[in-house]
């Protein structure tokens, strides 16, 4: 299964937290660089968190300091750790992966909803 799929949204107070997942079943997995976008309501899709295959991160400056991004190869498996969450958090986020050059991509979750309310 070279689609990944994301599980792990919900509901949330504001400072509340969250751990996204995502999984591929797709043997080039450690090879992959991969990412978490968020499309919240009548914005356009934004880069959230990024990680390389050699575990460099990077993230929006909007989350900088309350999101962490990090990945378990040996499970296949893409997280991100959501802390401090507000308002503005609230959307679907997708994660992406990537297995170019050597393989195809980019691939697209379904996406998981997030909603931070009170």
């Amino acid at each position: 299964q070279v689609q990944p799929v994301e599980s792990g949204g919900g509901l949330v107070q504001p400072g509340g937290s969250l751990r996204l997942s995502c999984t591929a079943s797709e043997r080039r997995f450690s090879i992959a660089a991969m990412g978490w976008y968020r499309r919240a309501p009548g914005k356009q899709r934004e880069l959230v968190a990024s990680i390389t295959s050699d575990g460099i991160t990077k993230y929006a400056d909007s989350v900088k300091g309350r999101f962490t991004t990090s990945r378990d190869n040996a499970k296949n498996t893409l997280y991100l750790q959501m802390n401090s969450l507000q308002p503005e958090d609230t959307a679907v986020y997708y994660c992406n992966i990537d297995y170019r050059p050597v393989g195809g991509g980019p691939y697209w979750g379904q996406g998981t909803q997030v909603t931070v309310s009170s």
